[in-house]
């Protein structure tokens, strides 16, 4: 079975807002910004580029028609912050003891792991984290202490959408928002907030910037405009449909910026989930099985794509194995940076996007708890502890129905052999655990290797 079936590249769905580049953008600078849009808790299916008909992000499809679409795409974690903490240090959480969500404040990216703003700002970048940060409260792993020029957004993994001083805004909550080490007040939609924020970023960057541009959009809770509201009157799942508007709109705030500065020709772009589609906001990771939290693709397969005008042919889907490990390879590549101190874990795809042959990668591997998983080539192999296992030709079955343990035992034992070593060579005790989750997740994943629910919707059709 080809995943390309489930995925519709745009071509009639082109936004006004950022369908026009001005004849007199630069093309002359040497050294391209970085701009990585992560977004938060989304579902596989629920961008009209993934074939969505419920959903309307014009903004979002048009961009995609500019650069390239991955259809086996992955993050290296289930779960918001082992996953963020992958992306920015290009490295699989297994090595420094991040694979769990954290479970309180003292936790957070270990100081000695090199983040990717740290190598840009060393590199001459200005730099700036807008949006969710999740990866520690302490002082130290404040965003301006890793790396970053500029953080407007909050410590926390989620807050309200609106200015709330009774809950999210009250004075010392991780969940304020913060313009650098100060609370501000915000009137705006936070999406529009952010968006608004990266615009003014970009347009008083003189020199090549790159942005992690982290929106907390689209996870709890379900907050929306009274205007986006009124626009999805109706609609089964009306207020995700309606943030999703307004992270489409958003994105499109941010690219026509990036278009109106003349900056866009020559930017990096990377658009991507931090994981899986929730049980919380009625996301949909159709045809795949699982979502949030678990090892099935529907945990850790993603939209995710890459757009760079000057850098990169667009228009062509890529079917190869990709990973968010990949985009501070890629990243550094394009801006020839050859230095970092950390040992990566993702490859640079910027060779494969221009038409090397073969995988930027032929393995990918996932732990968290009781739960392992690994993608070797054709193959998937998730073993939980204490629950079962089971084996998928990801390529042919793509939603993870048919168990091949019993049919290729020799390949089930070669992949758990090759699963425990690297536990055993590459991967150090998780530094914290998220105890209250176990039950629950071992639960959710004995049900679908038996195949009991397929999605979070089957949750709800039980309960």
């Amino acid at each position: 079975m080809n995943i390309l079936k489930y995925i519709c590249l745009p071509g009639l769905l082109v936004s006004g807002d950022i369908q026009t580049v001005s004849a007199v953008e630069s093309k002359t600078d040497k050294n391209p910004n970085i701009l990585v849009i992560l977004i938060d808790d989304a579902g596989y299916n629920d961008f009209g580029f993934m074939g969505s008909k419920e959903m309307q992000t014009p903004n979002i499809d048009a961009l995609t028609s500019e650069g390239v679409v991955f259809t086996d795409a992955h993050v290296a974690a289930t779960v918001s912050s082992p996953s963020r903490a992958c992306l920015i240090t290009g490295r699989y959480g297994h090595r420094f003891g991040y694979e769990c969500n954290l479970s309180d404040r003292t936790n957070g990216l270990p100081l000695e792991e090199e983040t990717i703003a740290e190598v840009f700002k060393t590199n001459g970048y200005r730099t700036a984290a807008i949006g969710k940060w999740h990866l520690g409260s302490r002082d130290e792993q404040h965003p301006n202490n890793r790396g970053f020029d500029l953080f407007y957004g909050m410590k926390a993994g989620g807050r309200d959408y609106f200015y709330n001083e009774k809950k999210s805004d009250r004075p010392g909550d991780e969940r304020n928002l913060l313009l650098n080490d100060r609370q501000v007040k915000f009137e705006k939609y936070l999406t529009d907030a952010f968006s608004e924020k990266a615009v003014e970023f970009i347009n008083e960057s003189s020199q090549p910037f790159m942005m992690y541009l982290a929106y907390n959009a689209v996870h709890t809770p379900m907050q929306a405009t009274d205007e986006d509201m009124a626009k999805f009157e109706g609609h089964p799942r009306q207020k995700l449909a309606a943030m999703t508007y307004a992270l489409d709109r958003g994105v499109g705030t941010v690219i026509r910026g990036l278009k109106d500065s003349w900056k866009f020709d020559n930017t990096l772009i990377f658009f991507l989930s931090d994981n899986g589609g929730a049980t919380t906001n009625q996301s949909s990771n159709y045809p795949l099985k699982g979502f949030k939290g678990n090892k099935f693709e529907g945990g850790h397969r993603v939209p995710y794509f890459v757009v760079w005008k000057n850098g990169i042919p667009a228009g062509k889907p890529y079917d190869g194995l990709v990973s968010s490990l990949d985009i501070f390879a890629t990243a550094i590549d394009a801006a020839s940076i050859s230095k970092t101190r950390n040992r990566l874990d993702g490859v640079s795809l910027l060779p494969y996007l221009k038409g090397k042959k073969g995988e930027p990668h032929k393995v990918l591997y996932w732990r968290k708890m009781d739960t392992r998983a690994i993608r070797s080539g054709d193959y998937k192999l998730i073993i939980t502890h204490g629950v079962d296992s089971v084996l998928y030709n990801i390529r042919r079955d793509p939603e993870e129905m048919n168990n091949l343990i019993n049919k290729e035992p020799d390949l089930y034992r070669k992949l758990a052999k090759k699963l425990a070593k690297w536990e055993k060579n590459e991967c150090i005790e998780p530094s914290w655990l998220e105890e209250g989750w176990r039950k629950i997740t071992n639960r959710y994943h004995q049900q679908l290797m038996h195949n009991e629910i397929k999605t979070a919707q089957d949750l709800y059709k039980k309960k």
